[in-house]
């Protein structure tokens, strides 16, 4: 990869990557398994006027393709795989678990073990049961003893298959989308958008109290993601007490454009560090940035002239990685996962050179003495992005949206590579 002349140098590759470390892939839930009708995002996705590009439909029918893709992903060469597990499925209706739903997670893990794979498995990724929201959602003062609840169901049920948890995922994201002015602050700012308008009449319910996780960022949500974490993490220990368990938190890279100094101040506090804080006690955080976030005096400023871009007009910024993970080590000293990091490109020989240079930074403050055990690819395919739909590609394995069929890209040899050599290939 050329780097633009403004940039820093990139850090030379090492390969101190210690005996045991955990390379592998991610997905979520709702992004590949098809099908999800019960959570409150399928509801979103099918209002009127929804700010969705799409339905997320089939996905990619990993909730029955699951076994094949793990086979996949093993004969690659990786050694984990991080997935969530769809609370919507597992107690579709208030305090009613399926039974059917955890024979299938149950065999999903018992997949990872028989083809060497570690599961980390993430209880919570963005979607929520259709009933919590019409409670109030991520806002309401009842959800961390619900989710507790359902914590302690699955680790009874499933607890005895895998060792490392995390709770949720990316609490802080709605931070961050907010200083982009991509979702409402304050609960009454959902009045007059569509898509909260239109779930509230399906879930009999006003827009202001439709609190989805993903899209919260309001203060009553920062307290109740952050209860609701430390409830999980008593309710998973109190089955399991050496079960690893923490959370992932969408940490930025944030840097200064002129003026922009008050600004990058205030979201690393906002966005970063208070969260990091929160995870202080726990066995490890789980650390995911795709990029550097640039900000002005007024918010986000455009890529500078010369900056490498993908096809969509996104800087490529792989030292970001590098740069989180060392400020979350100097401000908790706790032991981190990378459980997400990648790259949305048409253009997959971007992804290769982005996946070398981002696992170079990974390895460089390893050899600084930062306690890194694990680095996790998003994401294993092309898969459903939220909003944006099935447009961006962040996938090493792509997928016929007709026929299913996968299609491993050189980025996921390259990667395999990397993680059967745990780090040496990159020296050469």
């Amino acid at each position: 990869m050329t780097t633009p002349a403004s940039s820093p140098a990139p850090t030379a590759p090492t390969t101190p990557f210690p005996e045991g470390f955990l390379w592998g892939t991610a997905t979520a839930s709702h992004q590949v398994e098809g099908g999800n009708v019960n959570n409150d995002v399928w509801l979103y996705e099918h209002v009127p006027g929804t700010m969705y590009a799409e339905s997320s439909g089939d996905a990619c029918d990993h909730y029955t393709r699951y076994r094949e893709d793990i086979a996949l992903l093993a004969s690659l060469g990786l050694n984990s795989y991080r997935f969530s597990l769809e609370w919507s499925r597992i107690e579709p209706a208030e305090g009613e678990f399926s039974a059917v739903a955890i024979a299938h997670y149950r065999d999903m893990l018992r997949a990872c073990r028989e083809y060497g794979l570690t599961p980390i498995v993430t209880y919570h990724h963005f979607t929520s049961p259709q009933w919590i929201i019409a409670r109030g959602g991520w806002e309401d003062a009842g959800t961390p003893a619900l989710f507790a609840r359902y914590c302690r169901r699955v680790t009874e049920e499933l607890g005895d298959l895998f060792d490392i948890a995390c709770t949720m995922n990316e609490p802080n994201l709605a931070i961050l989308l907010g200083e982009m002015g991509m979702c409402e602050r304050e609960p009454a700012q959902r009045f007059g958008n569509p898509t909260w308008e239109g779930a509230a009449r399906a879930l009999g319910t006003t827009a202001d109290k439709v609190a989805g996780f993903q899209l919260s960022a309001t203060p009553q949500a920062y307290e109740i993601k952050c209860a609701a974490h430390k409830a999980a993490v008593q309710a998973i220990k109190a089955v399991k007490p050496d079960m690893q368990v923490g959370w992932t938190l969408a940490n930025s890279d944030f840097h200064a454009a002129p003026g922009g100094e008050e600004r990058v101040a205030r979201m690393n506090e906002e966005n970063n560090l208070r969260y990091l804080r929160v995870s202080e006690g726990d066995d490890f955080v789980g650390l995911q940035t795709y990029n550097r976030t640039v900000l002005g005096p007024d918010g986000p400023v455009p890529p500078e002239e010369g900056a490498v871009l993908n096809q969509g007009g996104e800087e490529i910024w792989p030292w970001a990685i590098g740069a989180v993970v060392r400020q979350a080590w100097d401000a908790v000293k706790m032991p981190i996962y990378v459980t997400e990091n990648g790259l949305n490109t048409e253009d997959d020989t971007q992804r290769v050179d982005f996946l070398r240079t981002a696992i170079g930074e990974v390895g460089a403050a390893i050899a600084d003495g930062v306690d890194v055990r694990g680095y996790m690819c998003w994401s294993a395919m092309d898969n459903f992005e939220w909003i944006f739909g099935y447009g961006p590609k962040f996938g090493i394995i792509a997928v016929d949206r007709d026929t299913q069929a996968r299609a491993p890209k050189p980025s996921a040899h390259v990667l395999g590579e990397i993680a059967l050599s745990n780090g040496a290939c990159l020296s050469r």
